[in-house]
């Protein structure tokens, strides 16, 4: 008997593999929008994904628009992107419409994403969800924004009264805003277009997922104003600011926008606001942290940015502390960013520079940041670190208190272009405290306090440099 019910057992565990094999492997492609919306389409490239030897599905390529800027020059660009969602491993096809591919890289670069190129099309296989960005012959602003996402699990029912749905097409909300009640879900299908902005304000309880996009024209195309627990997850989108709330997370989402002051994700005055796996191209700072600021009231604390990635086409990737209270000084706390691409930085203001930026004005204090596991790409202009007490009159009303415990820990940076990074306090009143490196790699020699020479700057042999000014107490770099 004891060998029957085992010989059974192994049957019945053989005969589960392939409904296992099969539901580890999926593939969801989403529609396009119809042929008389031609002009959300990018005609750069043909995009296919399949499953491991499958049949080849079509993608369907959305045209966004990001911004390059040269000597204060800005220029709008047409770029492309694409989404689908998987479990398993698929393999892509990337078709260059536009003529042969001499070379092509696939970001962030710390995936190493093994790649082949046949003619006009480059071929590579994903094993986990991923956003990238594909670049062909060295081309930045037309190149593929891939957004490969974890399968979508989220059930409509509709008989829900609580939810509000949008199913593939595209939407034109009346008056360009859709006011979200509290405890209510906005479900956004793949292949949605949403014309509007989705505003979450003086709420609570509000979930905004899908797969969907809300247009790339509308500015703050999801915004969180003086609400509570506020999920966001999946979507694309230009820019979405919170301010004046609590408990807010925003996973998986994608922000793209190529006009002035086009920051990404911003953060006013709130606290407990978690980011997790979003991806940011953008024509301003790509994540804020600010007191306050546009009406909204006081400190920031416990704000978290983690598994992310992040692009500044102008301004900076990370920036943290300029704008507050003159009258009624603010403290901005408990900041923590893990496990984050940095792809580029473009910012050509000496003053306003650092791929990791703690500027601090207007009376704030700022302390106890975290920044761990950070891998910064070449970027084309800028800091890799600001952290200085400013007084710009264009932005401030006054400079800011001080900043202390600044931990930087496992940054590496591999590049020529990093200008002089630095470290600045105001007056004796106002200055930066407990700063610490714990291996920061630069070009792959690490920065410790017995190098050579170590006086107030640290040189590699690409120069990049940290310097360290005055009001500063207590640098560490182990």
């Amino acid at each position: 008997m004891r060998k029957s019910g085992f010989k059974n057992e192994m049957v019945t565990f053989l005969l589960l593999i392939p409904a296992l094999f099969i539901k580890a492997q999926q593939l969801v492609v989403y529609p396009g929008p119809t042929a008389q919306i031609s002009a959300l389409h990018n005609d750069d490239f043909t995009v296919k994904v399949r499953k491991p030897g499958g049949t080849w599905q079509d993608l369907y390529e959305y045209n966004v628009k990001v911004e390059e800027v040269k000597e204060a020059k800005h220029t709008v660009m047409n770029a492309s992107q694409c989404s689908f969602d998987f479990s398993g491993t698929v393999e892509l096809a990337v078709t260059n419409n536009k003529g042969r591919i001499k070379m092509a890289r696939i970001r962030p670069l710390s995936y190493n994403i093994a790649h082949e190129i046949k003619g006009n099309t480059l071929y590579f296989k994903l094993n986990k969800p991923s956003n990238l960005s594909v670049e062909l012959n060295g081309d930045i602003f037309h190149n593929l924004h891939l957004f490969a996402n974890p399968i979508d699990t989220f059930k409509v029912n509709g008989n829900d009264k609580s939810l509000i749905y949008f199913g593939p097409g595209v939407h034109e909300i009346p008056d360009g805003r859709l006011r979200i009640p509290s405890g209510k879900t906005v479900y956004v299908a793949g292949g949605a277009v949403i014309k509007g902005q989705l505003l979450v304000s003086g709420v609570r309880d509000v979930k905004i997922i899908g797969r969907g996009i809300v247009d790339f024209s509308v500015k703050q195309g999801v915004r969180i104003e003086n609400s509570r627990n506020i999920l966001v997850e999946g979507l694309a989108f230009t820019q979405c600011p919170v301010g004046g709330s609590d408990s807010v997370t925003i996973r998986n989402v994608k922000s793209i926008s190529y006009y002035g002051w086009g920051d990404g994700l911003n953060v006013f005055a709130s606290r407990n606001v978690l980011y997790d796996g979003v991806f940011c191209r953008n024509s301003d700072d790509c994540t804020t942290v600010y007191a306050t600021r546009q009406g909204f009231t006081g400190g920031s604390k416990n704000i978290t940015m983690q598994n992310s990635t992040l692009w500044a086409d102008v301004a900076h990737p990370i920036m943290i502390g300029l704008h507050g209270n003159k009258l009624k000084p603010d403290t901005i706390e408990d900041l923590k960013y893990s496990n984050i691409d940095i792809l580029d930085q473009k910012e050509e203001q000496i003053d306003y520079q650092g791929c990791m930026n703690i500027s601090v004005g207007d009376n704030n204090f700022i302390r106890n940041v975290l920044f761990e596991n950070i891998r910064v790409e070449d970027f084309r202009q800028g800091q890799l670190v600001n952290i200085r007490i400013v007084f710009n009159k264009k932005y401030c009303t006054a400079p800011g208190l001080g900043v202390e415990n600044v931990y930087f820990r496992n940054i590496t940076y591999n590049g020529k272009n990093a200008e002089l990074s630095i470290i600045a306090g105001y007056d004796d009143t106002r200055k930066v405290r407990n700063v610490t490196f714990e291996n920061l790699v630069i070009n792959g020699t690490k920065i410790t306090d017995n190098m050579p020479g170590k006086l107030k700057w640290y040189k590699t042999g690409d120069m990049a440099r940290i310097f360290i000014g005055e009001h500063v107490e207590h640098v560490v770099f182990k």
